[in-house]
């Protein structure tokens, strides 16, 4: 009785595990967007499933759907990090100024 209740809690946390990465996911979109002006706090969640991931779990099922949930986490992160770097280094576009136009250059002469 006492490792079913067990397993029952860890598949609960396992559960908020998963949706808290889709949670995170969204945030991270919306940071990318433009529409959250700060980065989502992934931090705290990334140590705490680490060390929810050091546990033992005895449970076959239970170990899988870890496993699964970490490595959805990994690539999930892998994004999330790339999304972040893109916001970083995109430059805030300046709105033209108007009755003026960009200049062309004329590419057709060659450079002596």
């Amino acid at each position: 009785m006492l490792i079913s209740k067990q397993n029952l809690e860890i598949r609960h946390k396992l559960t908020a595990f998963d949706k808290r990465i889709e949670d995170l996911h969204l945030e991270f979109y919306l940071y990318y967007q433009g529409q959250e002006k700060k980065m989502p706090g992934w931090e705290n969640f990334d140590r705490e499933l680490l060390d929810f991931s050091r546990r033992k779990i005895g449970d076959l099922e239970l170990s899988k759907n870890l496993d699964r949930i970490l490595y959805k986490y990994q690539n999930r992160k892998k994004i999330w990090m790339t999304w972040a770097e893109e916001v970083r280094h995109v430059p805030k576009q300046k709105e033209p100024v108007k009755g003026k136009t960009a200049q062309t250059e004329d590419l057709s002469t060659p450079l002596s």
